[in-house]
């Protein structure tokens, strides 16, 4: 038996990195785990825990407007970038603390530097090499900017959260969920913000209610959207200020232009390419249901194998590899009905088919819809509205999706995702007491179908 310094080696401290990392140390196996950048990942960094810390603050400002129908004066009310961003900054060091302990609390020894691969047991990194029995790569991934002039000019989400200054205009350009929540994070933070997407509508694989619901009230929000646009051109002019030319031939002037158009696997200089590994389009690593490559030794895991780009996907994937390498177990990955969210305002909470995808699936299926002025806003003055969605398949009255547009949608959708997973009927919603008074409580009400 070969003799390797470490039985797992595992490539990048994001989510499922460290989760695989671990917990096979956690069980006795001797692992090693590098990362060049951010312990933690995107997800810790520069992705979800910050993206979150940001939308809170977004809805401040609304906040205090909407207190007044409910008697509180609000006096002058003043936004401090620098405040917000240095406190984000603190606890994401925080966090980056914590990670590092759990990992040597754990056993795993921490290496600081990029790993790359040298041959199908050992990687390098720096000036020093290391064996090991099997590598597992969870790089995640990277913005992917288009290559057009001034592309020097443009901000991704890495760098989106340190910004020296608050810019007055903004332009985000993409079409999918970070873009749409960055166009509502600073528009409620009080920068002028358009966003630019090239299709007809953006969030293109959510149902198509759902999208045109949302648009309509992120417009209500202030935010410019400007669909089948894009950016072709961006030139800085005298007074710092950006000025993009679009592709409809108009021309914006703005004091940001970030880009979420998209990430692409982090695998540039990794190696993958001597060892043979196999790849996809945009440079994923492609593996079997086990997550192994068709070098017996690497696997991988996250964003990196581009299967789902979600922080619990890859938590899941990184614990199945473990149990399944290391405790005897044959575990699964279950891809089906994942909850999702999108921390736009208001938010988008989601879980199971599309209207559309439904059809195509379903011979025949019932359609229930709930749109409705929230409770809270007969009083706010606010003319934010609610839309929720129901899809059911008439002959075996399961529920195949819930989608949601409204406030905290993300938090009652987690719950409702744990009764599609149960495999809940609309009788079973029916026959289950509403909290009242509440919008969640619109699930169980909704009893007659607008369509079939």
């Amino acid at each position: 038996m070969a003799n390797y310094d470490f039985d797992l080696f595992v490539i990048g401290a994001g989510s499922g990195g460290v989760r695989a990392a671990r917990m096979a140390a956690g069980i006795g196996v001797k692992v090693a785990i590098a990362e060049d950048r951010h312990l933690g990942g995107t997800c810790v960094n520069v992705g979800c825990v910050p993206k979150k810390l940001f939308v809170y603050a977004s809805h401040y400002a609304e906040g205090f407007a909407e207190a007044e129908g409910f008697g509180l004066s609000t006096a002058q009310v003043s936004f401090d970038w620098p405040t917000l961003r240095d406190n984000k900054t603190r606890e994401i060091e925080r966090l980056n603390g914590i990670y590092q302990n759990m990992l040597v609390n754990s056993g795993c020894e921490l290496i600081n530097g990029r790993a790359t691969l040298v041959d199908p047991h050992r990687v390098a990194v720096g000036d020093k090499e290391y064996t090991a029995e099997r590598i597992l790569i969870a790089v995640g991934g990277w913005p992917n900017i288009p290559d057009i002039p001034g592309k020097e000019h443009i901000v991704s989400s890495n760098e989106v959260f340190y910004l020296e200054q608050f810019p007055q205009r903004a332009l985000v350009v993409g079409g999918g969920y970070i873009a749409v929540e960055f166009a509502g994070i600073f528009a409620g933070l009080g920068a002028e913000t358009t966003l630019a997407y090239r299709g007809d509508l953006f969030l293109r694989g959510f149902d198509n209610e759902v999208r045109e619901f949302t648009a309509q009230e992120v417009a209500k929000k202030g935010v410019d959207l400007r669909f089948n646009n894009n950016v072709e051109a961006i030139e800085k002019q005298a007074d710092g200020s950006f000025l993009a030319t679009m592709t409809d031939g108009s021309t914006l002037e703005t004091d940001l232009i970030m880009y979420a158009t998209g990430r692409n696997p982090k695998v540039e200089g990794l190696g993958l390419e001597q060892l043979g590994i196999e790849q996809g389009k945009n440079g994923a690593i492609v593996v079997n249901d086990d997550y192994q490559t068709n070098v017996p030794s690497v696997y991988a895991v996250g964003d990196v194998i581009d299967r789902v780009q979600l922080t619990p996907v890859a938590l899941a994937e990184g614990m199945a590899l473990v149990r399944n390498l290391y405790a005897g177990m044959n575990q699964k990955v279950d891809y089906d009905l994942i909850p999702t969210a999108v921390f736009c305002q208001p938010n988008i909470g989601t879980v199971g088919l599309t209207e559309e995808q439904a059809r195509e699936q379903y011979p025949e299926i019932e359609v229930y819809k709930s749109e409705f002025r929230a409770m809270k806003h007969t009083l706010s003055g606010s003319d934010e509205r609610t839309f929720m969605k129901m899809l059911v398949d008439k002959a075996s009255r399961k529920v195949l999706g819930v989608h949601m547009v409204g406030p905290d949608a993300g938090e009652i959708i987690q719950g409702i995702g744990i009764a599609l997973k149960a495999g809940a009927t609309k009788e079973v919603f029916d026959s289950t007491i509403g909290i009242h008074p509440t919008a969640a409580e619109e699930f169980v009400t909704m009893r007659d179908p607008v369509s079939n």
